[in-house]
């Protein structure tokens, strides 16, 4: 398997693009910290795979003002009823783009854009602008996709997505980040350097991070993308988790930074706040104060970010942000 990123001929950069200075990134990521975010739909529903989406402006807000790091939206072009869950309905990066106009420091995200299905070419454009016009607000999550039922009707090979994910990431950053750049690809398209896309990043990268393995190594992904936000391990496994990242960052950081490690996944949140760690298909179940052991655990083992979705929850959303509000918030705040 070829795991190398398409060809880009491009002159060295005068300086390596310090994404600590990224509002966006900065909120989420921060070295010896864990922050939480929430993966969208800001609605619990766990009867119907859709949500309403009544009310999510209110609640983005009220996450903001617990601190709550970041709001994380799913790219599910197609519902499928074999899987049960539409995410939140929306595009994305219009979501985004509307709930950036609703808030004022919450980093916005995606967990994430499905890129073999994505235009490379223009995925740079509309990245680029939405970070500018969310003042440095953005993060991207990148993925593959785990929905075989979707590619056909792109009329994508679901076998080449690995393949496709290389090259049209190698793509997205040659004319995201560089000046007429030179580059040839196999799927997106080949330039000379006499065509230049604009706007560039406002902070010279806006962060792309893997979601999931993205069918890729973790060496390349390591060498390759701004962090990585796996599957929930198991709590005897965090150490382990933190450990063999670390080994695979340790000179791959930016600047004298290591890069990030976070995961994410479903959180039945229950009633009983000393409920432990429990298993669930997609993610776990915990009580709020067995959920914040938990963070502290992995923030110990060198996590930095939890993306919890408690869609599966059967209380209503405003409930589950008081609790983690009033329980978990206090010591993982990004306020």
């Amino acid at each position: 398997m070829d795991m190398s990123l398409p060809l880009v001929e491009q002159a060295p950069a005068t300086s390596i693009p310090r994404l600590e200075s990224h509002p966006g990134y900065n909120r989420v990521f921060r070295e010896h910290e864990l922050t939480v975010g929430l993966i969208l739909p800001l609605e619990t529903h766990p009867q119907s795979p859709q949500p309403t989406m009544r009310d999510h402006i209110a609640m983005a807000r009220k996450a903001e003002e617990i601190g709550v790091a970041a709001l994380w939206a799913r790219d599910i072009p197609f519902f499928d009823p074999a899987y049960g869950d539409a995410g939140q309905i929306f595009d994305p990066l219009i979501y985004i783009a509307h709930l950036a106009a609703a808030t004022r420091s919450i980093t916005l995200g995606t967990a994430g854009i499905v890129l073999p299905m994505r235009e490379p070419l223009l995925l740079a454009k509309q990245i680029n602008s939405l970070d500018h016009l969310t003042d440095g607000r953005l993060v991207v999550g990148m993925s593959s996709g785990d929905r075989p039922s979707e590619y056909p009707i792109f009329g994508i090979d679901f076998e080449s997505r690995g393949e496709r994910f290389r090259d049209a990431f190698g793509v997205y950053r040659a004319v995201s980040e560089h000046s007429f750049p030179h580059f040839a690809s196999a799927r997106f398209g080949r330039s000379e350097g006499a065509l230049d896309l604009l706007p560039k990043p406002p902070y010279g990268r806006t962060p792309a991070i893997a979601v999931g393995r993205s069918q890729q190594s973790l060496e390349w992904i390591a060498e390759n993308m701004d962090g990585y936000l796996g599957f929930v391990p198991d709590p005897d496994k965090l150490n382990e988790f933190g450990k063999d990242w670390r080994a695979l960052t340790a000179h791959a950081g930016n600047g004298s930074h290591p890069k990030p490690l976070a995961f994410g996944g479903f959180l039945y949140l229950h009633h009983n706040p000393h409920l432990p760690f429990k298993r669930i298909r997609g993610g776990f179940a915990a009580g709020s104060r067995a959920l914040r052991d938990l963070l502290e655990r992995a923030r110990d083992a060198g996590v930095h970010h939890v993306a919890l979705n408690p869609k599966v929850t059967p209380r209503p959303y405003a409930e589950i942000l008081d609790e983690l509000g009033s329980v978990v918030l206090p010591g993982f705040s990004a306020a």
